[in-house]
């Protein structure tokens, strides 16, 4: 029944010209194909999209009276989980010593991690002042993906790069890379050496006593 369908050549180049179209105009938007084929917002809408909410908690003034702080604080700690993948990062920053545990260990380790970069990275964040935050550049490559970023104050700027995974059809942060410094890296080398010099179970100890330390009033 298709033997006799036929494509005419104008209708061919039509085609080829708003698809050509379609590309230039995704490519000058700096949307990324991958994300818009798959029904995908794209790494950089993700980041923006967390990085919005996360200032507009910071800056709200309701939640900066004393009595709100707790509720902040798990606020911004719920909107930052929300979009990283501390499994990825745990896993990354233990290196090969995380074939070593058993799946009770993983759980755990990656628990303590959790709590150890929100409620560090919660702290910093509450010390907001108005820098601004520029976006610079998306970088795509298969399942993975950075988006580049500077944080600009009146007296310096900051590089601050987020490396995004994706996992189960969602765009996840397992990395940060600040003036060209890892944080999975820099975590992975403290970790080694406290392993190495001590033991896992000494680590997993000073990871226990840093959360007790940051929940403690």
């Amino acid at each position: 029944m298709f033997g006799h369908l036929q494509v005419s050549p104008v209708s061919t180049r039509c085609f080829l010209v708003k698809a050509i179209s379609l590309l230039a105009v995704l490519a000058l938007g700096g949307l990324s194909l991958a994300s818009l084929v798959i029904g995908l917002e794209a790494p950089t809408v993700v980041v923006r999209g967390t990085i919005d909410e996360v200032l507009r908690l910071v800056t709200d003034e309701g939640l900066k009276k004393p009595d709100q702080e707790a509720h902040r604080r798990k606020l911004l700690e719920e909107t930052i989980g929300q979009h990283f993948d501390f499994e990825e990062m745990a896993k990354r920053s233990l290196a090969a010593h995380w074939r070593n545990r058993s799946e009770a260990e993983h759980r755990e380790f990656v628990q303590l991690f959790q709590a150890l970069l929100s409620k560090t990275y919660a702290g910093k964040i509450e010390n907001y002042s108005g820098e601004k935050v520029e976006y610079l550049k998306e970088r795509l490559r298969d399942s993975y993906a950075e988006v580049q970023t500077t944080i600009v104050s009146q007296k310096t700027e900051i590089s601050l790069d987020y490396r995004l995974l994706l996992k189960d059809g969602n765009w996840l942060v397992y990395d940060v890379v600040v003036d060209g410094v890892s944080l999975v890296k820099n975590y992975r080398v403290q970790f080694d050496r406290i392993i190495r010099d001590s033991s896992y179970e000494e680590l997993v100890k000073t990871l226990r006593e840093k959360s007790s330390d940051l929940t403690a009033p």
